[in-house]
């Protein structure tokens, strides 16, 4: 690793953290419902989409929900998306915003992509200027980019209210909170960073596919439509879905190191104004900043590990006798299905940071990271997504991991255990447990499945420990809500499309069944009141021992899998074979 290298990851994680404060703070207005004057001029809209969508008012205020209401609104929703994005892509040929005249996406391949993208997940498994019209991708998915982020930061809101809340069965209105977070806080800043990029060189236009000729003399097609407005919200809404096939390596979406540095950005800093967000909620800014800390531990934990991992090179041209100009390419360090104009070191950030925040995008071909380096995004996906994670649903994911922490302080010290001044009993462990467990099973059982069936091992390329990464890390994406590929899978079949797409819809409302129902459940009860034995939850010893809690489920559960993958084959060039 070189000084500027360490220069680089510097700048671009305070650049993340920096605004974090301001824009968390914001979002917890928005909430709460007291938005700044300046963004007033939104009211009438707010009100009128209400209105249109016949959400039940009170004194023009959206009528309180249960967790259950919340929760059937959210399924509702998930399942409406689900349904029209299906449609959309099977009969887009027969709808206009198709200058390309492409046909109806296939059953099982629309069904999955419509399953990935109302999930929040965004796996791609096609490649989106070959495949998708313009008016697939803008009303399609790009309105799933918006929502299905908005339904994140909604459950999150509702989550923080349980622990505010006192004897009391509301948790706020799933419509409110998905309205007001779309209208005040996504629209903006995805109108703001559209503009940022269209000025980057992003593409923006309606105009045709352009015929262009090339240095040898032939000629090239090269693929247009309106993609800064997507790219925007994709990495904002942590969703990750490229517009191209891909995705940030294509000069078209990413073109400049200024956007690219301004994707990166983009892609932690919702994430890590949600947990001060949360702090804003519960009324106590000293639990949004240990919770911030958590994650930027784990993130500064994985960084450290994957950049000099593509910093060392291919430890085969390293060991073994190759000729010298292969071995003369590792002085940039493993630079194999990297973006060459960025080289090594952003590359494996862009990894680790898509990996983390649940976004998926990606920059380089995490099957030709070196096997450590293409561990560690793997194995950010199976903590569950809680290294900053998804907007909203990272922070209530960590808040699972969180609630398990201090049921096993209050064991140790033999003290019944407490979280923000609310009792946590075996129903609230039982649904943490749930939140951690169901992508967990989700991710193995997917793996074993599809590495016992013919069906499953028909699509892997590579042969030994190699392969089975890519199976682990498909599922492992698909089940964690992240979209990002290791490649190398053939994943456009029927049972892929079938199994992932299930783990897709596992992974995601288990979670939000699980949180809304811990929501539920504490805002009936009192408030406890602190004293010498309660344990500080904002205190650098709960921060260690919470990302030991993190770690250690973590470990006991991807170990085994991970050794017959990328483990195991990081020891083959060790040993010289």
């Amino acid at each position: 690793m070189t000084d500027n290298a360490w220069l680089q990851l510097a700048v671009f994680l305070a650049l993340v953290l920096l605004p974090a404060g301001p824009l968390g703070r914001y979002l917890g207005r928005i909430l709460r419902g007291r938005g700044p004057g300046w963004i007033g001029w939104l009211a009438p809209v707010e009100r009128f989409l209400y209105r249109i969508a016949g959400v039940p008012l009170d004194d023009g205020v959206p009528r309180e929900m249960t967790w259950r209401q919340y929760l059937s609104a959210v399924l509702l929703f998930g399942a409406v998306s689900t349904v029209a994005v299906f449609a959309l892509l099977r009969w887009q040929h027969l709808l206009p915003g198709n200058p390309m005249q492409l046909p109806g996406v296939r059953p099982g391949l629309a069904w999955n992509t419509a399953i990935s993208f109302a999930t929040n997940t965004n796996w791609q498994s096609y490649g989106g200027e070959t495949t998708l019209s313009w008016l697939s991708q803008m009303l399609g998915l790009g309105t799933q980019n918006f929502v299905s982020a908005a339904t994140g930061i909604a459950v999150m809101a509702a989550l923080a209210r349980g622990f505010v809340r006192r004897e009391t069965t509301t948790v706020g209105n799933f419509w409110q909170d998905l309205v007001r977070t779309t209208l005040y806080v996504l629209l903006p800043l995805a109108v703001v960073w559209t503009i940022v990029l269209i000025a980057q060189g992003v593409v923006q236009t309606f105009a045709s596919y352009a015929t262009v000729p090339t240095l040898e003399g032939g000629t090239q097609l090269l693929p247009l439509g309106p993609a800064a407005s997507q790219i925007a919200i994709k990495q904002l809404g942590t969703n990750g879905g490229g517009y191209f096939n891909t995705n940030s390596a294509h000069p078209f979406e990413n073109p400049t190191a200024l956007s690219n540095l301004l994707q990166m950005i983009a892609l932690l800093a919702l994430p890590a104004a949600c947990c001060l967000c949360f702090g804003e909620l519960v009324r106590d800014r000293r639990q949004g900043r240990a919770l911030l800390a958590a994650m930027t531990v784990m993130l500064l934990a994985a960084l450290f590990v994957t950049l000099p991992a593509e910093a060392a090179g291919n430890a085969w041209l390293a060991d073994l006798d190759v000729d010298q100009a292969a071995s003369a390419m590792q002085g940039g360090g493993n630079m194999e299905g990297k973006e060459a104009r960025f080289g090594a070191p952003l590359s494996a950030t862009w990894a680790v940071a898509t990996t983390a925040a649940s976004n998926g995008s990606v920059d380089a071909m995490h099957d030709s990271f070196t096997p450590i380096g293409g561990l560690v995004p793997m194995w950010l996906m199976q903590l569950g997504e809680v290294v900053f994670g998804g907007v909203g649903s990272g922070i209530y994911g960590l808040l699972m991991f969180a609630i398990v922490a201090v049921f096993v302080a209050g064991l140790m010290i033999g003290r019944t255990p407490d979280y923000l001044g609310k009792k946590i009993e075996p129903f609230e462990m039982k649904m943490a447990m749930l939140a951690v467990l169901v992508p967990s099973l989700c991710v193995l059982l997917g793996t074993a499945i599809a590495i016992g069936a013919s069906a499953g091992r028909a699509g892997i390329q590579d042969p030994g420990a190699h392969g089975f990464s890519e199976v682990l890390y498909a599922f492992s994406s698909a089940a964690n809500n992240n979209g990002s590929a290791f490649a190398g899978l053939t994943a456009d079949a029927p049972f892929y499309d079938a199994a992932l797409g299930s783990c897709m819809l596992a992974g995601r409302y288990a979670p939000i069944a699980a949180a809304l129902a811990i929501a539920g459940s504490l805002a009936r009860k009192r408030r406890m009141s602190t004293g010498p034995g309660t344990l500080p939850t904002w205190t650098p010893t709960f921060v260690t021992f919470l990302v030991a809690v993190v770690l250690l489920v973590g470990a006991l559960t991807f170990l085994p899998a991970l050794a017959l993958g990328p483990l195991a084959e990081h020891l083959l060039p060790v040993g010289g074979r």
